[in-house]
């Protein structure tokens, strides 16, 4: 009983996470059951059927709250469940460690450059234009999903990453996106553990803690990102980036336990560093519009 009330924490603070951020969900939560000694297609099964319900309700919240891109979960969402049931049945078998420090070399790229486009903004507020091409969408899907189905998580790194270096849409409607059509991905990722596992290896209580905890904290979630600045979420999003995918990476080399918490606790600094600026920047920007609308001159801070 205990393990499953931490598990349901679990669930809550990943969802929290995910929702917010647009990732993390399906990482942190397999991170945990691979450390309790289940086996990684088991783990990945049970995330997996969590996530059809948690991905229902923040799928939902994020509509409620107009922080969804239709248009963009249309065209994304069967590839994803395609990439994931392929990745479930066909893949579980395969080793993708080898894969995972080129993926995360690519991501981390896109992580950097999300944070500078950002940051560099000073007292502009970001724009977005136009929409990301179907051309764009589909393969995303299918990659996003199958990596998501092999690894226990990867819809929200590829998918997030991707969309908001496009700079096609706004941060909170790339993340209510990425989250409402993940429904199908963890749909079509849970039918190929079905087929390729059978009910009998599903850890379902694990499954059912998840689920208690994330659908909990998807409505929170949504909410945060209807109220937080474009600004401030695409940092706080690329930062996130950043860090898992080093943490990939310096395990990926060799690199010790000390030197994955030393570049981690380095980056971390950073990274709310950066969150900090952008706030700082935020309310600068609104306060200039305020004046201007008063007809006072403020001047925005570099």
């Amino acid at each position: 009983m205990r393990q499953l009330i931490v598990l349901g924490f679990v669930g809550f603070l990943a969802q929290l996470i995910d929702g917010s951020l647009g990732m993390a969900y399906g990482v942190t939560s397999s991170t945990l059951l691979l450390a309790a000694g289940v086996a990684p297609a088991a783990a990945s099964a049970a995330v997996h059927f969590s996530e059809i319900g948690t991905s229902l309700v923040s799928g939902f919240s994020h509509h409620k709250l107009g922080n969804v891109d239709w248009r963009t979960v249309s065209i994304l969402a069967v590839p994803g469940l395609v990439g994931a049931f392929a990745g479930a049945t066909f893949l579980v078998s395969l080793d993708g460690d080898a894969a995972k420090p080129w993926v995360a070399g690519i991501l981390l790229t896109l992580g950097v450059y999300v944070v500078w486009r950002f940051l560099v903004l000073g007292g502009q507020r970001p724009t977005f234009k136009g929409r990301p091409p179907a051309a764009m969408l589909a393969p995303m899907g299918l990659v996003g999903g199958a990596l998501d189905a092999i690894g226990g998580g990867g819809w929200g790194p590829v998918g997030t990453t991707t969309l908001l270096s496009s700079g096609r849409l706004e941060p909170r409607k790339v993340i209510g996106s990425i989250d409402t059509s993940e429904f199908l991905v963890a749909v079509g990722g849970s039918a190929g553990f079905l087929l390729a596992l059978g009910s009998a290896n599903i850890e379902w209580g694990y499954a059912a803690a998840l689920l208690a905890g994330g659908v909990v904290a998807a409505p929170i979630a949504a909410w945060l990102v209807k109220k937080l600045a474009a600004r401030v979420l695409g940092v706080a999003a690329g930062g996130l980036i950043i860090l898992t995918n080093t943490k990939t990476i310096v395990e990926s080399v060799g690199g010790s336990g000390a030197a994955v918490w030393v570049s981690l606790a380095l980056l971390f600094v950073l990274w709310i560093t950066g969150i900090t600026w952008a706030v700082r920047q935020e309310l600068a920007a609104r306060r200039a519009e305020t004046a201007a609308a008063a007809g006072v001159e403020v001047p925005v801070p570099a």
